[in-house]
């Protein structure tokens, strides 16, 4: 190192900063003296300078271990950059590169020119690799995303486990590991793994006080999110989802409707993922629709938003994606779409991985439904559950906080679940503590006879959910604790023991209640689900035109001699009080209307809004027309046309590839958007004329909603589900349509 020249000389020379931010400088000093380190950073704290660095003052050549081989380029790209002249100051080795490459950065390599080689573990693990490193002078390894070493991490790779028997082969050398995420066992597992318990630990504040926390529940979310695009036009944004069908969906449809967006997932070729990159980094593409191989390490600082279509399977996850908005300290908005559905979704993905493996995938997924459904500051969720402490009760930074839900004094019930944990001989979850204080005798209660026990139902007043939320805060307070090894059995702390000796006032605020929503593959542009008001976080519709809307139906209802459902239900209605639709286009597109509902019944319901809207001197939002993609569309044209040439259902499921019940449900589909089908032709020739007559009856003069489940329950267990389905479309088609 050149003495003559100081760190924030070099700092100055190579990237042109005059000063270090946070713990930067420290970092930097003790891994150029030769010392051991681990550094927690959140995303977008300046981990990468911490090694990049020391690197360049120091002799010899720093392996950099990262984990995503599509980024390195990137990194090199960068670097190289920053020292102009000298292209060979900065490689990677990897499985992208054919046998010239790979001689031509050994030469580099071999003669001293090379301060920083990135390597993915995979690469670092072959022989022919491990030998060469050999031959070379290493002043340091830089393990990046170092949470991939654990298990309890959200992206562990095995591999990343045998870095520590790799470096010894190749030789030792200091360490220093990084991570923008990681929970205290995450941190001992890395610490541990990497055999540097010595290392000293520099843990940066988790709080990102620009991001604000959203957690919306997962109605319409395709149009929920064009919305929020056109209305944040211009800002560059992030949208995650779980699958790559959806990835490739979600993107097609944004751009259907103006909106310049890239998918970019692992099955795209290696090429149209650096292009789609590229063009997002460029600010050609203003949102990138991804799964969560996108993201580790990229450089973008003015992400403005960063939406979740999915859940993410753990909080490290979750908190990793959503720090990339907003990294250079402006404006970044983290909106998550959620339902429990696709929770049970990735329970089932789980099946068939080791029984320890499921174990630690489900708690860490049930970290992630707490956080969702909790009605508290999501910010001191989230810092409690990475080992910090946010002082204050309201961030005035989160959907919680900014519409706070009522608080109530939760001592006795705090006081209660403290009491059970202690009288059991054995400590049990969450959930069990939960289900015995409820009342509810599952088959596990059974087993351990906990029935039986004085505490069981004691507090049968509230639901399993709220004594889950009562467990979770009571962590938040650190009178209670879950023990990670042990899959998370809950004990109780010192202080715990403290307040039930002494009890003082704790406020605790509800879960938020979401509805059901719809797993992936159910997921439908055109299907609206029930509940729209709840969009966003709380309501959002216009309390004032919802009564004159429901009034007007039920004037016509009258009128027309039909039950109110029938011209248009409570959601739909609920969609007009939030859109304000004044044309057949705009009607058509809120949810359970369609074009023949729109024509039939929405002239008098357009124009009491279009007066409404004039009185009150309402600005109408202009972009709630979503258009549809075409692969749909085309189907459901194939079902419409079958049943016009009066075709069996059951053949038509056979050449569509589908289940008799799947058909039945797209024909629902097509029948609540409005379309008028004659199934004439296949009701009489498979169900009782008196049968028809009976169940048609019901839903023209009894029924209160068009719900199969409530019609089932009031006809009795004569009618079967789908004779009750079928005479429920052909009153649709003639009475509705």
């Amino acid at each position: 190192m050149n003495e003559n020249l100081s760190l924030s000389g070099f700092m100055k020379e190579f990237f042109g900063y005059d000063t270090f931010k946070g713990d930067q400088e420290q970092i930097i000093r003790h891994v150029v003296a030769g010392g051991n380190a681990f550094v927690l950073m959140p995303t977008g704290g300046g981990k990468s300078l911490c090694y990049q660095l020391p690197a360049l003052v120091l002799d010899g050549t720093a392996i950099v271990i990262s984990p995503l081989i599509a980024l390195m380029k990137n990194q090199v790209d960068a670097i190289r950059g920053f020292v102009a002249g000298n292209e060979g100051i900065a490689h990677f080795l990897n499985s992208s590169l054919n046998k010239a490459q790979i001689a031509a950065v050994q030469e580099d390599l071999l003669k001293g020119r090379t301060k920083l080689l990135y390597v993915a573990p995979e690469s670092l693990t072959k022989e022919e690799n491990i030998a060469f490193l050999k031959e070379l002078k290493i002043s340091f390894y830089a393990v990046d995303e170092a949470h991939c070493i654990s298990e309890w991490g959200h992206d562990f790779r095995p591999e990343y486990r045998r870095i520590r028997a790799i470096v010894d082969e190749i030789h030792p050398a200091p360490i220093i590991a990084l991570t923008a995420t990681a929970t205290p066992k995450v941190q001992s597992d890395i610490l541990k793994n990497l055999g540097i318990q010595d290392a000293k630990v520099f843990k940066s504040s988790f709080n990102r006080p620009n991001l604000y926390y959203e957690v919306r529940d997962k109605v319409e979310p395709e149009k929920d999110i064009i919305r929020y695009i056109k209305q944040n036009p211009g800002k560059s944004g992030i949208i995650y989802c779980l699958s790559r069908k959806k990835v490739e969906e979600l993107a097609q449809l944004l751009v259907i409707n103006g909106i310049t967006a890239l998918p970019y997932h692992a099955g795209l070729d290696a090429k149209i993922r650096t292009e789609n990159q590229d063009a997002f980094l460029m600010e050609e593409a203003s949102v990138i629709v991804a799964t969560i191989a996108f993201g580790m390490g990229i450089d973008k600082p003015d992400v403005r938003f960063v939406i979740h279509y999915d859940i993410p399977k753990s909080i490290e996850g979750y908190y990793q994606e959503t720090g990339r908005a907003g990294r250079d300290g402006l404006e970044g908005r983290c909106i998550t779409y959620y339902s429990y559905k696709d929770i049970r979704k990735l329970e089932k993905f789980m099946q068939g991985k080791p029984v320890s493996e499921q174990e630690i995938g489900r708690q860490l997924l049930m970290e992630t439904v707490a956080y969702a459904e909790s009605g508290e500051c999501r910010r001191k969720l989230l810092l409690n559950y990475f080992g910090e402490d946010y002082p204050h009760d309201n961030c005035h930074n989160c959907d919680n906080c900014v519409n706070p839900k009522p608080r109530f004094d939760g001592r006795d019930n705090m006081k209660l679940v403290i009491e059970l944990i202690q009288a059991l001989p054995e400590h049990f979850k969450m959930e069990h503590l939960a289900a015995i204080l409820s009342g509810n005798a599952n088959a596990l209660i059974k087993s351990y006879k906990h029935d039986k026990l004085k505490y069981f139902g004691a507090g049968k007043e509230h639901g399993e959910k709220f004594w889950c939320m009562v467990i979770h805060q009571g962590m938040i307070l650190h009178l209670l604790r879950k023990d990670i090894e042990s899959y998370g059995l809950i004990y109780v702390t010192d202080a715990g023991q403290d307040f039930y000796n002494n009890p003082w006032t704790i406020m605790l605020t509800e879960d938020r209640v979401f509805s059901e929503g719809t797993a992936e593959e159910d997921d439908d542009e055109e299907t609206a689900a029930a509940n729209a008001a709840m969009r966003g976080g709380g309501g959002g519709g216009d309390p004032m035109l919802l009564s004159l809307l429901k009034d007007l139906r039920k004037d016509m209802a009258r009128k027309l001699k039909l039950q109110p459902w029938v011209i248009f239900t409570d959601p739909s209605l609920e969609d007009m009080s939030i859109t304000y639709p004044i044309t057949i286009d705009e009607l058509k597109n809120c949810q359970g209307v369609g074009e023949g509902k729109a024509r039939k019944f929405g002239e008098e319901f357009m124009n009491l809004i279009r007066k409404y809207v004039e009185e009150n001197d309402i600005t109408r939002p202009d972009d709630f027309v979503v258009k549809s993609m075409a692969s749909r569309s085309e189907g459901r044209i194939y079902i419409i046309q079958c049943i016009d040439r009066r075709m069996d259902l059951e053949d038509i499921a056979e050449a569509r590839g589908m289940e008799f019940d799947e058909l039945l449900s797209e024909i629902e589909n097509i029948v609540e958007y409005g379309t008028k089908l004659n199934l004439d032709y296949y009701i009489k020739a498979n169900i009782d004329e008196d049968v028809i007559d009976d169940i048609y009856t019901y839903f023209k003069e009894e029924a209160e909603s068009d719900s199969i489940e409530d019609a089932i329950k009031e006809l009795g267990p004569d009618y079967e589900e789908f004779e009750v389905r079928l005479v429920r479309l052909k009153f649709l088609c003639e009475v509705a349509n």
